[in-house]
C-alpha cells in the first residue's frame, strides 16, 4: 500500500518514534520494543479476552506515557538552573467512563523538592506548558496537573 503525506507547518518538522510488537510465546501478551533497545508487556488481564496478565492494559499504558513524560519534562526544564532539583513522587492517573470505555480525563501530581519555592513553581509550570503527550491529547479530554 502507497501512502505519501504532505507535512506543513510545524508538522513538516516532525519525527518518528516506532513500537513493534509480537507475541510472548505461547500467550496472547504483546512483548513492545522501541527502536532504542527498551520493551514493555501488553496485556489484558488474566481470563479477559485471552489476557495473561502478564503486562499492562492500553489505559495503564496512557497514564504511565502522560506520566513518564512529565518525569522527563520537569528534568529537562531543570536541567540548566536547579542542579540540586528532585522528583520525590509522581502520580499519574486516567479516569474512564461510557460504554464502552474511554478516557474522560487525566490528573497528573508531583512532589518537588531541591530548589526554593519560586524556582520549584516555574520548573513545574514549564513542564506543565511543554509536556508532550499532554499536549497531543489535551483535544481528547481534561488533563489537570498539581503540585503535591
Amino acid at each position: 500500500m502507497l501512502q505519501r503525506d504532505i507535512l506543513k507547518g510545524p508538522e513538516a518538522m516532525s519525527r518518528s518514534i516506532t513500537f513493534n510488537f509480537s507475541t510472548v510465546g505461547e500467550t496472547g501478551a504483546g512483548l513492545g520494543r522501541s527502536a532504542n533497545g527498551h520493551s514493555i508487556i501488553a496485556d489484558r488481564p488474566a481470563g479477559t479476552a485471552g489476557g495473561s496478565g502478564l503486562g499492562f492494559n492500553g489505559a495503564e499504558l496512557l497514564a504511565a506515557s502522560l506520566g513518564g513524560c512529565f518525569w522527563n519534562d520537569l528534568h529537562h526544564a531543570a536541567q540548566e538552573t536547579a542542579p540540586d532539583f528532585r522528583v520525590d513522587q509522581l502520580d499519574a492517573r486516567v479516569d474512564l467512563a461510557g460504554d464502552p470505555p474511554r478516557v474522560v480525563r487525566a490528573r497528573i501530581s508531583a512532589k518537588l523538592s531541591g530548589a526554593d519555592e519560586e524556582t520549584l513553581l516555574r520548573l513545574f509550570e514549564a513542564a506543565c506548558d511543554g509536556s508532550t503527550i499532554a499536549n497531543s491529547l489535551r483535544p481528547a479530554f481534561q488533563i489537570s496537573f498539581q503540585r503535591l
